[in-house]
């Protein structure tokens, strides 16, 4: 469930705002929603990679991959538009991925005593 919210939310960020109010989108989610950080980290990074990987596939058959195979030969000395897609899903999955597991880490932050220290850190 939060998977397809964090999905849903960022493609229509995406649409509206910039490439980075998808992180914006997991953090809130994961804020609202209490899960522990690594869960947090993997629902965020997966719903993201799903959804910019094929959204970046769907685009790259349209326009027969010209784009995708161009910059494939320029930064990676080979023709695979595939491998493209996949970078193009991780660094989004890792931006949100963060972001949530930030989120998720402020979520669960002991409260220090008044003083700004603990007892039990010294």
């Amino acid at each position: 469930f939060i998977f397809l919210v964090i999905a849903i939310l960022a493609y229509v960020a995406g649409s509206l705002y910039p490439w980075w109010s998808v992180a914006v989108v997991g953090f809130v989610v994961i804020l609202i929603v209490p899960l522990r950080p690594p869960a947090a980290f993997v629902i965020g990074f997966l719903a993201v990679f799903v959804l910019w990987g094929s959204l970046a596939f769907y685009r790259g058959i349209m326009n027969d991959h010209i784009l995708d195979t161009r910059i494939s030969v320029l930064f990676l000395q080979r023709q695979s538009p595939l491998i493209i897609t996949v970078i193009t899903g991780v660094l989004g999955g890792l931006v949100t991925g963060m972001a949530a597991m930030t989120a998720a880490f402020l979520r669960t932050k002991k409260r220090l005593p008044p003083g700004g220290y603990s007892r039990t850190a010294l």
